[in-house]
């Protein structure tokens, strides 16, 4: 039995998968691409095994997920690739339209919170797929992420441009956790061995990637219409590990998220412990 696990296709999981294809682990690995919203349903109906998922999706979820320890996709501070776009000043968007893509979960929780503690504004959102004509044509600002976001990072002459990185940084003074990599507790449970697998191919393309960085951009401006000195420049403002200082800002995001509806709870972040025997690594929580 091959493993499924959850791939998705933006710029930002790259580092985390190109050593993959170096060590041969996608032989032993059946990998199921999508956008975070697609494998956000797909791991919790059980279809997945393991996944990024968009972190809101752990805390609705976290009674049937457990988390591998050392994967997110973070930052502190700007992230360059979840953005609004908006016809007018973030502060003038009371009453205005916003058109959430549908394709993230995370980020639309994020610029609600935003919206409302940061700056009291109090919308209309509408969900549209991340087509920005298409958004602007029912709306008066767009929520955009993953490569289709980092066309629009930089300043623009048309529209006023907010990364929620800063913004969320702005608000709280903590990181924030877009993405984590979860796993269906029954496969932790039966397949303990393989989940190590996963666990420990991940790791190795993770190592890799961060001692080769110049050879992923390479490979990356090949395909992507990006130079290489962007690319450099937005693979150094991500992070991709689950230190206590993330593990923090994740939390103090549930918490928030809970006071507006988002999650019924705050969830304790449950991991796994990557050795035979499975057992928990450690439980963080509120305190």
């Amino acid at each position: 039995m091959r493993p499924k696990v959850g791939h998705i296709q933006f710029l930002n999981c790259l580092p985390l998968y190109y050593g993959l294809v170096k060590s041969h682990a996608l032989l032993d690995i059946e990998l199921i691409k999508g956008t975070p919203t697609e494998l956000n349903s797909m791991l919790i109906k059980g279809i997945l095994d393991i996944s990024p998922i968009s972190s809101i999706e752990y805390g609705r979820n976290h009674g049937s997920l457990m988390l591998f320890p050392d994967f997110t996709v973070s930052s502190d501070g700007e992230v360059k690739s979840i953005i609004l776009v908006s016809r007018f000043p973030i502060e003038k968007l009371s009453g205005k339209k916003i058109a959430l893509t549908n394709t993230s979960a995370t980020s639309q929780v994020l610029l609600k919170l935003i919206l409302d503690r940061g700056y009291n504004v109090e919308p209309e959102y509408i969900v549209r797929p991340p087509d920005l004509a298409t958004m602007f044509a029912d709306a008066d600002a767009a929520l955009l992420i993953g490569d289709i976001a980092l066309h629009f990072c930089l300043p623009h002459k048309d529209y006023y441009i907010f990364d929620l990185g800063i913004e969320w940084r702005k608000l709280t003074g903590k990181k924030m956790v877009y993405a984590v990599w979860a796993v269906d507790r029954n496969f932790v449970r039966t397949r303990s061995g393989l989940c190590q697998d996963v666990f420990e191919a991940f790791k190795r393309s993770k190592d890799y990637s961060m001692e080769h960085m110049p050879e992923i951009v390479e490979y990356a401006a090949k395909w992507e219409p990006f130079s290489p000195s962007f690319l450099m420049d937005y693979f150094s403002s991500l992070y991709f590990n689950f230190a206590d200082d993330y593990q923090d800002g994740l939390l103090h995001f549930y918490e928030l998220a809970s006071g507006i509806g988002e999650i019924q709870t705050v969830p304790d972040l449950n991991f796994i412990e990557v050795r035979p025997d499975m057992k928990i690594l450690r439980k963080a929580s509120v305190t």
